[in-house]
């Protein structure tokens, strides 16, 4: 009671005592992101890593332990050049977030199993070094390191990258057996679980919806931009089937094949979804995944090449800024103030400023003289770079010339060797009538040399074009004699590396029309049976029939042109 009375009865000022004031708070400002994720790039690559093992052993267990020591090849070689890169360049090292080892992995699963290893390690390089590191690392590659790596490789060793065994047998991938044999050639199961040719990863559509599957319950990846892609591709695979007259069996086999075949699922899955390269609006995603769609179309479609994926996407990487400036949300009350036109001027319209240094309007004197400067500028560059052309076509004109002259005499005597000089000499009459009698279409005859040794006539040489090859004209020079084929040489080919390209390449194709009395010939699958009989070129039967169809053209005039000859001489 006592000590409740004595500080009832304390003083004012001193039960009036203000507390001790609080301590100091001082505060944490970070930047942006303010809201973070548990989720570290070292786990989101172990997740792509874990995802990509399915297609892997499928790759290992379909193309044996090659494949394998490729992986491994690949992974080592990017994880070395990645830290001893940022070693000389003097940063953070990240070998250990695992982005080096996902890099290599998809560069191995992008391969053929026999490619050479030094051309991996290369392709390594190329997407670690140059790719990746000289654009600051990760987070600041312009496009995707391993579909670059990839891109490289075909572009420098178009051979091996193209040359596709299974069982150690060379053979055509799925999508070219489609394109020159058609639908009913190929089988759509096996390429859901991966029996056939192509590279290491791309077989087995299973294998990679697994994988695809495990990122999307990771929360990796989001669905739009595969269903976009794959989605908007199949409308446009439909919609050219249905234009080519296709039943309706054969336009969903069709469709089935492309989306399985030609690593579109491993492109959509696992690279087109790169953070790095990919939109990060919503309605970027979308409209990135129609346009890859789109151009994945129009390479297998239009372009020479059958697979297409690798070209689309890192295409569609370099519009990625474009698309995220178009579809980037606008914040809360941003564009309520329009800005003058005048701080929008380029260097056509030039900016004015006052004395405050503020842009003054536009006057109606410069609106008007707008259009005229941006004529006069055009026309200057157009003079400039045809004077530039110009001088470029004089320089390089006559060792172009020289340079066509002696390969044309170089392909002459490949195709018929007895002769001293080459005379050019007239067709034939009425020789495209000759040819629509001998039932023979699609096939031009350029020309006729003879070949003369002195004043003899040993031969002729024929250059003929084909219209019908897999990726357009092919012209072939054709040397005849006494009625037989003495040598056929390619002047112009374009076609599939490692297919149709053995026109060319494999001297074995063009050695079946030598020295052979007759009519015409006639392309077979198996091993020739009679003399008229030319074996096609495995995965390539549009281009064997091309070029067997413009022989029997020279055959057909060469008989009208020794016709012609007895005929004149009686």
């Amino acid at each position: 009671m006592a000590e409740e009375k004595k500080a009832m009865t304390a003083p004012a000022t001193e039960a009036a005592a203000p507390a001790a004031a609080p301590a100091e708070t001082k505060w944490k400002i970070s930047a942006s992101p303010h809201i973070r994720s548990k989720n570290s790039t070292t786990s989101i690559m172990g997740d792509v890593l874990i995802a990509l093992l399915p297609a892997s052993a499928m790759g290992v267990y379909n193309f044996g332990m090659r494949a394998a020591l490729l992986i491994l090849i690949c992974v080592v070689s990017c994880m070395v050049f990645e830290y001893l890169s940022e070693l000389i360049m003097k940063r953070r090292n990240t070998v250990r977030d695992l982005s080096a080892a996902v890099t290599g992995l998809l560069i191995a699963l992008n391969l053929p199993v026999s490619l050479p290893f030094w051309m991996a390690i290369l392709g390594c390089c190329f997407a670690i070094v140059v790719v990746k590191q000289l654009f600051g690392g990760i987070g600041q590659n312009f496009m995707n390191p391993a579909l670059a790596a990839r891109c490289f490789l075909v572009l420098s060793f178009v051979g091996p990258m193209t040359k596709f065994t299974l069982d150690a047998v060379t053979t055509a991938t799925p999508l070219s057996v489609l394109r020159n044999e058609g639908v009913g050639a190929i089988s759509v199961w096996n390429m859901l679980l991966g029996t056939e040719a192509g590279t290491i990863g791309e077989t087995s559509v299973a294998a990679l919806l697994i994988g695809a599957l495990y990122l999307l319950l990771r929360r990796v990846i989001r669905l739009t931009i595969p269903l976009f892609y794959m989605g908007s591709f199949a409308i446009f695979i439909v919609i050219y089937a249905l234009t080519q007259g296709m039943e309706a069996w054969a336009v969903v086999r069709f469709t089935a094949a492309h989306l399985c075949g030609g690593g579109l699922v491993l492109g959509a899955c696992f690279m087109a979804t790169d953070y790095t390269t990919s939109p990060i609006t919503e309605k970027g995603k979308m409209i990135y995944g129609i346009l890859l769609g789109l151009l994945t179309f129009c390479f297998r479609i239009y372009g020479s090449s059958v697979e297409g994926v690798s070209y689309a996407i890192i295409i569609s990487n370099l519009l990625v800024p474009m698309i995220e400036m178009i579809t980037k949300p606008k914040a809360f009350g941003h564009g309520y103030e329009k800005k003058p036109l005048s701080e929008n001027r380029g260097w056509l319209t030039p900016v004015v400023l006052d004395e405050e240094g503020k842009p003054v309007p536009e006057s109606k004197e410069d609106k008007k003289e707008r259009p005229l400067r941006i004529v006069i500028s055009i026309c200057l560059i157009a003079v400039i770079s045809g004077a530039l052309l110009g001088l470029v076509y004089t320089i390089t004109k006559k060792p172009i010339e020289d340079t066509a002259e002696k390969k044309k005499q170089e392909s002459y005597r490949a195709v018929l060797s007895d002769a001293d000089t080459y005379v050019d000499a007239e067709l034939p009459k009425d020789v495209d009538k000759l040819l629509e009698d001998s039932g023979i279409t699609g096939v031009t005859l350029e020309s006729r040399v003879e070949a003369k040794k002195g004043d003899a006539v040993t031969g002729e040489i024929w250059i003929v074009t084909t219209h019908d090859g897999y990726a357009g004209d092919i012209r072939m020079a054709v040397g005849l004699k006494d009625g037989q084929v003495t040598g056929v040489e390619m002047l112009k080919i374009g076609e599939t590396t490692g297919l149709g390209m053995e026109a060319r390449d494999n001297p074995a194709f063009t050695a079946q029309y030598k020295e052979k009395q007759v009519e015409q010939f006639r392309v077979v699958k198996t091993a020739p049976a009679a003399e008229d009989e030319i074996q096609a070129i495995t995965g390539a039967t549009i281009t064997s029939k091309a070029v067997t169809n413009a022989v029997n053209a020279v055959l057909a005039a060469g008989r009208a042109e020794a016709s012609e000859g007895g005929a004149d001489h009686e």
